[in-house]
């Protein structure tokens, strides 16, 4: 069997108990860095042997993997941290697994996308996952400019170094006012949430002095359409006109398309 095995994204003790039995029992464990993953297995006196499933040895580690599973051993595979193959490597060898049948168990577990969306108060009944933005200005500003109108809640990573390039960027493509949750350092000693508007988190890095470390997950709130709250002379005086001329329901009709306002507001006023 493959166990796709999330790991603890900060603190050591988010790991689940079926996680720890699974990483006693399998043959061997296949991580991104092996150093990393010796910390937790250190921790929790795991000996299992440890091999390393990067993004510069995928393909031909993924082949050696999948003649261990043909032959019957079990593989546990893990990330730095989090859940596997979310911006991680390990689609190859699952895809390996579709294709020769071989058994596929998925365990639930940290995510720090989802650990960050279930503290930013902002929708979680629809959200879409981008994972990191591009590096490069022009190319961020295009995929951003591309969600302006995406009106489900738009989660992120971003690196440190990053960071304050992308929110300028995002203060550019999706305005000022959008509502930003940011997590830094989720589960850690250091760990810092704020939200605010993608202005003042912009002017909050800027004046902060705490350094930036670690991955960090950025929730942005979703397109909302802008309804007019108050009822200008120009549209109150297009509708006075209207309505001297057509049908009291016409005349409100008609103004709510010119002026694009709401005809409850219309109505409302008409009715004091």
């Amino acid at each position: 069997m493959l166990y796709i095995v999330p790991t603890p994204i900060g603190n050591l003790t988010d790991i689940t108990i079926r996680a720890l039995s699974i990483l006693k029992k399998v043959n061997v464990i296949a991580g991104e860095n092996i150093n990393r993953t010796k910390i937790l297995t250190k921790n929790y006196e795991i000996s299992t042997k440890i091999i390393s499933l990067n993004k510069y040895n995928e393909k031909n580690k993924s082949k050696k993997l999948l003649i261990k599973l043909k032959n019957g051993e079990n593989v546990a595979l893990v990330s730095d941290a989090g859940t596997p193959v979310i911006n991680d490597p390990g689609k190859i060898l699952i895809n390996y697994c579709h294709q020769f049948e071989i058994h596929i168990v998925p365990l639930p577990g940290p995510c720090a996308a989802i650990t960050a969306l279930s503290a930013s108060g902002l929708s979680t009944s629809k959200f879409c996952y981008e994972g990191f933005l591009p590096s490069k200005s022009n190319s961020r500003r295009k995929l951003l400019s591309s969600l302006k109108q995406e009106n489900r809640t738009i989660i992120i990573y971003e690196t440190p170094h990053r960071i304050i390039s992308s929110i300028k960027d995002i203060v550019k493509e999706l305005g000022c006012d959008r509502k930003i949750f940011l997590a830094k350092e989720l589960t850690k000693k250091w760990e810092l949430i704020r939200r605010d508007t993608s202005k003042n988190i912009l002017l909050w890095l800027n004046n902060n002095t705490i350094k930036m470390k670690g991955e960090i997950t950025i929730i942005i709130s979703g397109y909302q359409i802008k309804t007019k709250s108050y009822l200008s002379k120009k549209v109150l005086k297009t509708l006075q006109i209207l309505q001297s001329h057509l049908p009291l329901k016409t005349a409100i009709k008609v103004t709510a398309q010119l002026h694009k306002a709401s005809k409850n507001m219309l109505y409302k006023h008409t009715t004091h």
